[in-house]
């Protein structure tokens, strides 16, 4: 692919269209947008009266997959909060519409949606060039910017001999992001675990302390800087405030680091992992009352997932190898000839019936891999195994839903969702379609529990999919389901469909709940995510209760020009 920058890119420039980056995404190389200045005429004829000391530039926005392409779009990149203050101010005066961009590592048109205009009245705010800032507060806290990414965070935490009891996978989230959509990691407690002070099973937004956010000020009449205390309110609906807040900075509750041990696993059949609950063997409970941090990888069509399993180990295990730095799986970082080859064919050619051949070329190399990089059994500081994905793997779109359920039925849940995933599979390869080509992915974790903040009166995120149920204290654990395909396949949205049906209707309040994954695809009708009415205008509401209306009028108390606001907040919070 030729290196561009994006900023150089005109609008209509066809190697940007979504077409152009459905043909590249086998083997697509993501960096961050080369930011160039704009020319001081332009800007100045059609952004009258910006501030003048804020960095502009013209860009494209693009989402993890490629599914929302845009190019042409004004951005800038404030030094500091108080020139977010006046960017926010600015495009409230003139009409425009502010949105906070990190790492666009993300699936859902929360920053912006895909028929956006390149002279549409939207200014993307960079934040990962400046708000970056990183100090402790005593022994147990850091004061962060929300553009720093995870992974200089977790160095900067490992530094101080502390760490996070689990994170999202690709280290170059910004931390602004991973908290607007409650992002996590994989973990419980295994059996006999106590739970080290500053931690928590839940998602990082259960962490937050306080926070700073953009928000308006009905008696100076514009919008200023205010920060919140885990304890009020309206701070609750910004612990997850998927994209309708600008928030330049948190202060996070953390702990002790822990040295982990990673060992993967590619010799469990699916039928045995995902066997029945109380069937005998190697079942993904089990492993979860030995060891607490599961994660499987289970890739079309095969019959054996990547298993990986975390424990807690003070010391080096004599067959683990030291792992001193994070991505230890070099394998799945970079796209393999093989995997490239044949997802370019079923991209460009429309070659999907080689769906099952892709997947078993999957899940042959990562089995391989695994042993040629000797990371099969991998030991060091939390962040060098809990990093492991980097911008220059394989881009797919993913579907994504929490089934809050007790701990004791997490295997009847893993159970159910495979059994029908399988049937389902098998239904659609009958009929000569494959609209899955990726992998299921399964993580499990702990609720949003506020205690575990251990600041008096914290309340929990109102908007996180980890919001415990007061009607069900039973319901401590989360089934993270998700569900990848290359772009662009046939039938995948129809496939989907029937998925998240499923689930509505298995889990639906009654012995388990099902709730969306916020950063990727729900609502899916048989032509497109995020369009079923009655998912977004009822089903997602519900699923929160009095929560969603308390933090729909928070946020708008906070924003009532609709500044942060884009489409989908709109059919969220009309």
């Amino acid at each position: 692919m030729t290196d561009r920058s994006l900023s150089n890119h005109q609008p209509g420039d066809p190697s940007w269209t979504r077409r152009g980056f459905l043909r590249t995404a086998a083997a697509t190389l993501a960096a961050a947008p080369v930011l160039v200045a704009a020319d001081p005429a332009v800007a100045a004829q059609e952004l009258p009266d910006f501030p003048p000391d804020v960095f502009l530039s013209r860009t494209a926005y693009r989402n993890w997959d490629g599914e929302i392409t845009v190019t042409g779009l004004w951005a800038c990149a404030p030094a500091g909060p108080d020139q977010v203050v006046g960017v926010v101010n600015w495009a409230w005066r003139h009409g425009w519409t502010v949105r906070p961009r990190g790492a666009s590592h993300g699936w859902s048109p929360l920053t912006v949606a895909e028929d956006t205009s390149a002279d549409a009245p939207v200014l993307l705010v960079d934040t990962a060039p400046h708000l970056t800032g990183l100090a402790l507060v005593g022994s147990d806290a850091v004061r962060a910017g929300t553009g720093v990414t995870l992974e200089d965070l977790l160095t900067f935490l490992e530094g101080h001999g502390l760490g996070v009891t689990a994170a999202p996978a690709p280290g170059d989230l910004t931390l602004g992001g991973a908290l607007a959509v409650d992002a996590h990691g994989t973990a419980v407690p295994a059996r006999g675990e106590e739970r080290l002070p500053g931690q928590t099973y839940g998602s990082l937004s259960n962490r937050v302390l306080s926070l700073t956010a953009v928000v308006w000020d009905a008696d100076g009449g514009a919008y200023g800087l205010r920060t919140y205390r885990r304890d009020e309110a309206d701070g609750a609906a910004l612990l997850t405030h998927l994209g309708r807040s600008l928030v330049t900075e948190v202060v996070l509750r953390v702990g002790a680091d822990s040295n982990l041990r990673c060992v993967s696993r590619t010799d469990i059949p699916a039928k045995e992992l995902f066997a029945a609950p109380g069937t005998k063997g190697r079942t993904l409970a089990s492993f979860l009352e030995s060891d607490g941090r599961v994660e499987a990888i289970w890739f079309a069509f095969t019959e054996s997932p990547w298993f990986k399993v975390w424990s807690v180990e003070p010391t080096k295990p004599l067959t683990s190898r030291h792992v001193t730095s994070p991505y230890p799986y070099p394998f799945s970082d970079n796209v393999p000839t093989l995997v490239a080859d044949l997802a370019g064919r079923m991209v460009a050619d429309g070659a999907w019936y080689l769906a099952p051949v892709l997947g078993n070329a999957q899940l042959d190399v990562a089995a391989v891999g695994l042993v040629a990089t000797l990371s099969a059994d991998i030991w060091g500081p939390s962040k060098n195994t809990l990093l492991y994905i980097r911008p220059t793997t394989l881009r797919v779109h993913a579907n994504g839903y929490a089934v809050l359920t007790g701990r004791d039925q997490v295997q009847r849940v893993v159970a159910e969702f495979t059994s029908f995933y399988r049937e389902r599979l098998a239904a659609y390869a009958a009929l000569g379609r494959f609209p899955v080509n990726g992998s299921v992915e399964i993580r499990v974790t702990g609720l949003d529990d506020p205690a575990e903040a251990q600041l008096a009166g914290a309340r929990p995120p109102s908007l996180s999919a980890l919001r415990p149920d007061p009607d069900h204290p039973e319901w401590d654990t989360a089934v993270w389901l998700d569900v990848l395909t290359l772009p662009g396949t046939p039938y995948t949205e129809a496939f989907y469909r029937g998925l998240e049906r499923f689930l509505l209707a298995t889990y639906d309040g009654t012995h388990a709940l099902t709730r969306v994954e916020w950063s990727k695809g729900w609502g899916y009708t048989d032509e497109a995510a995020w369009s079923d009415g009655e998912v977004l205008g009822t089903v997602v509401p519900e699923s929160f209760g009095s929560a969603w209306d308390e933090a729909a009028d928070a946020l708008e108390r906070q924003d009532p020009h609709r500044v942060f606001r884009a489409p989908l907040h709109g059919r969220l919070f009309p």
